[in-house]
């Protein structure tokens, strides 16, 4: 019988060999929960979490998954109106929230290290007739990266990321039942470093507990991490890592992001990605984005004169 990731034309024999691979790591590692992973347009990661035993058979017939989770806006609100008629006119195959299937790649699997007996698994989305859904924003990077290849060209980048590290004081409002909202109340937080200071060896001392979660939560998944910093903004810090090919630096953007703000949940701490959290006297966050176009026939950069 013809499996869902051969009737989407990515199963060969090389993956059927990952697959098995990854199989057998999970089998050895007595993992108990395997979770199977998406990116949404905003980068928020939504996720399955399967039992161990039936990874294998999903990372060949996928998972299913509601294809409105395509179409949310920031505040997780569904921006076209799915049950109506027409309503998902321009965009075949969502009507009436119909599913789409995850197909899991098997080379991702990464073994959690900030909980117990859990995997991780990178998916991407298909329609239900095997076609990729060309919204998923993976999939938007790869074409672009494969008319960049057409052309000729790599791109490289180094990712610097600036965020936020706050010690939680408080939870009672967040997790009260009788102010549940959509959105819900923040926890009660204070700052991890009083900012002021760049690269103050201070304030990186009086905040390394958490500094250390994030640099063993990164190195404990294989990220390229190079160095942490202390940012000139309140609780604000920064982790750089090497360079590599672009889509590994998003891939590995969004693996970072999700991991750190989980492990550091887990020791009472909240980490922001935001621009800007709603605090004065605070520094915006960005990132530098370090790009290069590489020759893909003599691997020169491009850029340099």
């Amino acid at each position: 019988m013809t499996s869902f990731a051969e009737k989407s034309g990515i199963h060969d024999a090389a993956r059927e060999a990952a697959l098995a691979h990854t199989a057998g790591l999970i089998d050895a590692s007595g993992l108990e929960l395997v979770r199977f992973v998406w990116c949404d347009v905003h980068g928020v990661l939504r996720s399955k979490t399967l039992v161990a035993s039936a990874a294998a058979d999903a990372m060949r017939d996928g998972v299913g998954l509601v294809s409105t989770l395509l179409l949310k806006d920031t505040s997780d609100r569904t921006a076209f109106k799915v049950f109506e008629p027409g309503g998902a006119a321009e965009l075949p195959g969502f009507e009436f929230a119909s599913n789409v299937m995850l197909l899991a790649d098997p080379t991702s699997f990464k073994q959690l290290p900030w909980t117990q007996s859990t995997g991780w698994l990178r998916a991407q989305p298909y329609m239900q007739d095997g076609t990729p859904v060309e919204l998923d924003t993976r999939r938007v990077l790869q074409r672009a990266l494969e008319r960049l290849a057409a052309a000729g060209y790599g791109l490289k980048c180094g990712l610097e990321v600036e965020f936020h590290i706050y010690k939680i004081e408080d939870r009672q409002a967040q997790l009260d039942p009788e102010q549940a909202a959509w959105p819900g109340l923040p926890p009660r937080v204070s700052m991890v470093h009083p900012g002021y200071n760049l690269l103050a060896d201070g304030w990186y001392d009086m905040a390394e507990e958490p500094m250390r979660i994030v640099q063993r939560t990164a190195q404990a998944l294989g990220l390229p991490l190079l160095s942490l910093e202390i940012e000139l903004g309140p609780s604000q810090v920064e982790a750089v890592f090497n360079a590599t090919d672009a889509l590994t630096a998003a891939d590995n953007m969004v693996l970072f992001r999700n991991a750190v703000k989980q492990a550091l949940l887990r020791a009472g701490y909240h980490a922001t990605f935001m621009c800007r959290p709603p605090f004065p006297n605070i520094m915006s966050s960005g990132w530098h984005l370090h790009q290069s176009l590489v020759d893909l026939k003599t691997g020169a950069n491009a850029f340099k004169r």
